[in-house]
């Protein structure tokens, strides 16, 4: 039976980004306790209109949790996203200017760096198992759930990830869900 880590939003420390525009808790770097991490996973906060952070060499997953939603100026144009829209994926190195539609946003972030492997953030509905065996694998809940993890249950609080970096943690699956959730998982 593989170990599940969990990770309280609410345990997680506000940290004001540098431009004031938010504020960002880390759920996670991976490898825990290395020097450098090659997997982040966020929570942000965003106050007002402003760029995003650059970041060389990663591929960022990005889905709106709460607020009316974005408009992020990309590359190949903008997109809106809202809290009903699929995750978007785009280059760190983008730096995307950043429009709140109405207001106050909560996001989820997920990145990754390129030569960590192939990272991914989707919707997950319950009775789908999560596909693959990837290395790292998460799950965020946006209420209360329950995870059925390699034939155990895990009861999840609102604003929790539930992640493991064990291949071998079995199938993953979203029993049951009052609201949202996210799959994130690292392929190497």
């Amino acid at each position: 039976m593989s170990r599940i880590q969990l990770v309280a939003l609410t345990d997680c420390a506000d940290q004001p980004w540098r431009n004031g525009g938010g504020t960002t808790r880390d759920l996670l770097t991976w490898p825990v306790g290395a020097t450098a991490w090659q997997l982040r996973v966020s929570v942000a906060d965003i106050d007002r209109d402003g760029p995003f952070s650059r970041f060389d060499g990663v591929q960022r997953w990005f889905s709106v949790l709460a607020g009316a939603g974005v408009r992020l100026q990309l590359p190949g144009g903008p997109v809106t996203l809202t809290p009903a829209d699929a995750p978007l994926a785009f280059d760190g190195a983008d730096a995307p200017g950043c429009t709140l539609l109405a207001g106050p946003t909560r996001d989820l972030n997920l990145m990754a760096r390129h030569d960590a492997g192939r990272a991914r953030m989707q919707r997950a509905l319950p009775a789908q198992p999560l596909e693959g065996r990837p290395c790292w694998r998460g799950l965020y809940v946006g209420a209360e759930a329950l995870l059925q993890a390699g034939g155990t249950d895990h009861r999840l609080a609102a604003d929790t990830l539930a992640w493991s970096d064990d291949p071998d943690a079995g199938r993953w699956t979203l029993a049951d869900s009052a609201g949202p959730a996210w799959w994130l998982t690292l392929e190497a």
